[in-house]
């Protein structure tokens, strides 16, 4: 979930730009952002690992299915009721509750993964150190590989210091080159991660279909009875 950034190769600082440059090449928020900052929220998470304890109660859905749009921001105070919504909506609600934590935190948004997909998250500063929290990977755990960081590259962020909204452009590309004398020291800590969630996921894999099935043959019981029961 949390991740160090390799600075070569995520240009977390970025420029300070003005607000209508964010509208016109960024991303277009349903509300005004100062909506998404000035309700007061019921969860009142005082760590990091409280606000993963959250989010893993939470569902991935799209916009589409919960309200019949194909872009839809949803405010944090009301993210935190439905439990369900898409990346812009998983980030809102975590940087709100990293703000309230003290953390020097950004809402993100940029390019994720080898097609460069539009994609939401939260980075904070810390310790002269920038980190990533990705709230949708909440099922990892709490700390991810820094390898993890070299598939986002952030475009436009946005920080608030309880007054005063601030947004920057960011570099797509810092001029980075992967090289393995760079890589190589973090492949242990990549696979320290993955291979024993992946082996995770092999032992419930049996139980996980077992558990659909059962429910599938349940239902269909159930359809039968029905039947017999009108007959």
């Amino acid at each position: 979930m949390i991740a160090e950034i390799i600075p070569e190769a995520y240009d977390a600082t970025g420029k300070q730009v003005s607000q209508p440059f964010l509208r016109r090449k960024g991303p277009h928020p349903t509300f005004p952002m100062g909506r998404y900052v000035s309700q007061p929220l019921t969860i009142q998470c005082s760590t990091l690992e409280e606000v993963c304890q959250f989010l893993r109660t939470c569902r991935v859905v799209s916009d589409e299915k919960l309200f019949g749009k194909e872009e839809y921001w949803q405010p944090p105070d009301q993210f935190e009721k439905r439990k369900a919504g898409d990346c812009e909506d998983f980030a809102l609600w975590t940087w709100r509750e990293l703000l309230a934590i003290g953390l020097n935190a950004r809402l993100v948004f940029g390019k994720h993964g080898r097609y460069g997909t539009g994609h939401a998250w939260v980075m904070f500063f810390q310790d002269g150190k920038c980190f990533l929290l990705e709230p949708q990977l909440r099922f990892l755990g709490l700390r991810l590989p820094r390898l993890t960081t070299l598939r986002y590259k952030p475009i436009f962020s946005v920080s608030w210091d309880g007054r005063t909204l601030r947004y920057y452009a960011h570099k797509e590309d810092p001029g980075f080159r992967a090289s393995w004398h760079l890589i190589a020291p973090l492949i242990p800590e990549w696979l320290g991660v993955w291979i024993p969630f992946w082996l995770r996921a092999l032992i419930r894999l049996p139980y996980t279909l077992g558990r659909k099935m059962w429910r599938k043959v349940k239902a269909l019981i159930q359809q039968r009875q029905a039947q017999a029961s009108r007959l």
